[in-house]
């Protein structure tokens, strides 16, 4: 996801509903977050969530870490026309990312990262090492239909009208995905399984909660 036709497309598509969706999730779930404190977005991406979340949490410092220079470098301008750039902060990074400080963070959040991962436990490790107890966990990614078929329907119902090459990552990316069963099997693998797992839309699961 980070060639510059891919970033390009990816920058300018309309991901809002499921953006919105996550970031209403996560204070709905969490009404009694501090005034401050430190939170991390794994696979940031263009930066959409970081910079929603900076307007909703106003004391609170954001670390927005990716894999990708092209897309950091979109989601650097989009903090810069946000005049975000004294509250996100931005990381090139790939997991597991040993400089990443244990127990540091508040609040850690990823959507639609796992699914990318050579190694699923990759994720949910990290986010054991660098939380602390107490730390929020919010887990957004989507899951994987029964079918070829069903995935295809998703995507023409989502992204009709979206670039071909948008189509096609989104396809790969419903086929990439994990099960909700799946899931559950890593939190357990993973020693979290007494984190939440819901479904809020018909493509996505998320997990939430607070380490214990």
């Amino acid at each position: 996801m980070d060639s510059q036709a891919q970033t390009l497309a990816y920058a300018a598509a309309d991901f809002s509903d499921s953006n919105a969706l996550f970031v209403s999730r996560l204070l709905e779930r969490f009404p009694d977050l501090a005034e401050n404190g430190q939170l991390i977005d794994l696979g940031c991406g263009p930066a959409d969530i970081c910079i929603r979340l900076s307007e909703e949490l106003g004391g609170w410092v954001i670390t927005g870490l990716d894999a990708g220079e092209n897309m950091l470098k979109r989601a650097q301008t989009a903090i810069d026309l946000a005049g975000k750039q004294n509250r996100i902060t931005l990381r090139l990074s790939y997991l597991p990312d040993e400089q990443l400080q244990s127990g540091f963070f508040d609040s850690i959040i990823s959507n639609s990262l796992l699914h990318h991962l050579p190694e699923p436990m990759t994720l949910w490790q990290t986010i054991a090492r660098i939380g602390h107890p107490g730390s929020t966990i919010t887990v957004m990614d989507l899951a994987r239909p029964d079918s070829n078929t069903q995935a295809q329907t998703l995507v023409d119902t989502y992204a009709g009208d979206a670039p071909p090459i948008l189509k096609e990552d989104f396809y790969n990316s419903l086929l990439a995905a994990y099960t909700t069963e799946e899931i559950l099997l890593q939190l357990q693998e993973a020693d979290l399984g007494y984190l939440q797992l819901e479904t809020p839309s018909d493509r996505h699961w998320m997990v939430s909660g607070r380490l214990s």
